[in-house]
């Protein structure tokens, strides 16, 4: 599975999300918090490797791979009295381009439509209401409801609430851990926004996504 020609023989019925760096344009602000919070430490800015690794994971996990182990049981505190996420980062947080617009024509189309991220739910409820996100996505797997990226178990339990042909469904995500993911499941993945990143579709954005795709929905 390499290509888009080895996708056009199965037509995509379902596609999953990622939710940072394709839902939402969020690596500055991220990075801007998890800063912050070394920063409250008295400790210098990430290196671009903690930067990396940090839009990758759990929230949780980010934090405490930037700090060091004897500051994690302070990371509670912190982040609920002094670099508070929803009040200082979030308003620094964008909707991607297109984004809406794209899953609008996919919900015309009749594709099912899911989100898998390494967020928690409480993260992922203030993403969707924050930018007014159409109800278009079920399920919705969180950090809390299914083992987190690179593990295939979010992506199974998609599956299995629509009852898809693995090849009938389409991951768009931007990270190793997504394309991980998808693959260890047997789905096809569209790296998003990543030159990078290989997948069986590369989109640097929602109009060449949506170009890519619209020939796999036709063959339905």
């Amino acid at each position: 599975m390499s290509s888009q020609s080895s996708l056009a023989a199965a037509s995509i019925r379902g596609v999953i999300f990622d939710c940072d760096g394709v839902m939402i344009d969020s690596a500055v602000a991220n990075t801007m918090f998890y800063n912050r919070i070394r920063e409250y430490f008295g400790l210098p800015p990430m290196t671009r490797e903690q930067e990396r690794y940090t839009m990758m994971a759990t929230a949780r996990q980010a934090m405490e791979y930037v700090t060091p182990e004897e500051l994690h049981p302070e990371l509670d505190r912190i982040c609920r009295e002094e670099v508070i996420y929803r009040r200082d980062i979030m308003p620094l947080i964008t909707l991607m381009p297109g984004f809406l617009e794209f899953v609008a024509w996919l919900h015309e189309q009749g594709i099912a439509l899911a989100i898998h991220t390494n967020r928690i739910q409480r993260g992922i409820d203030h993403v969707l209401q924050t930018f007014a996100i159409p109800p278009y996505f079920k399920p919705i797997m969180t950090a809390e409801l299914a083992a987190p990226k690179p593990s295939p178990e979010g992506v199974h339990a998609i599956q299995k609430a629509w009852g898809y042909d693995a090849r009938a469904m389409l991951f768009v995500g931007d990270s190793p851990l997504d394309k991980a993911a998808a693959e260890a499941a047997g789905v096809p993945f569209a790296a998003f926004g990543s030159l990078g990143l290989a997948g069986d579709i590369c989109a640097p954005n929602y109009t060449i996504l949506q170009q890519a795709v619209r020939p796999l929905l036709a063959a339905k």
